[in-house]
């Protein structure tokens, strides 16, 4: 068992500890995600664009993929902190809608900065004794410090890359 699990366990008597309303409430509330639009894809003329959670599936896979390149090379990966914090890497846009980087220099740093940590806390809240340990998961990747926190933002910025491609192509695989 890893770090993660054991910060998750350590939050309660098992899955159920957690309490089934709490975790449907945050499980719902994530399925917003599915209908909110990636604006930046909007912005640049795009009409059928992807969700943030369709996204969100694009960086997992890639994070896992990297992750495991890395750990076959040597590396001290901690793979199920890269899966947990990709996934929930865009959660606080469930509330805040996906914000494009073109609108955030209108933002103080600060500011934006405490809205998000605001709504990761509220989207997490109902998981009880749980939240804590995802807000940490959340935190670690928004401050980037760590190598799973890296190795997902980089899964990010690489499944931007590859969604570009494709709309280049016209929806078509990417080349080979």
């Amino acid at each position: 068992m890893n770090d993660q699990s054991e910060k998750i366990e350590q939050h309660g008597d098992g899955p159920l500890a957690v309490g089934v309303e709490g975790a449907v409430q945050f499980l719902a509330e994530l399925q917003r995600l599915k209908a909110v639009p990636r604006t930046g894809w909007l912005l640049r003329g795009i009409r059928d664009v992807e969700s943030v959670a369709a996204h969100t599936y694009g960086v997992a896979v890639t994070a896992m993929v990297l992750a495991d390149l890395l750990r076959a090379d040597g590396q001290g990966i901690d793979g199920e902190a890269v899966l947990r914090m990709a996934l929930l890497h865009d959660l606080t846009e469930a509330r805040m809608g996906d914000l494009p980087s073109t609108i955030k220099p209108f933002f103080d740093p600060g500011t934006l900065r405490q809205a998000e940590e605001r709504a990761a806390g509220a989207i997490l809240e109902p998981l009880d004794r749980l939240a804590a340990a995802y807000q940490e998961l959340w935190l670690a990747y928004e401050q980037r410090q760590s190598l799973e926190a890296k190795i997902v933002k980089a899964a990010d910025k690489l499944d931007l890359l590859l969604q570009a491609i494709e709309y280049e192509q016209g929806g078509g695989p990417p080349a080979r």
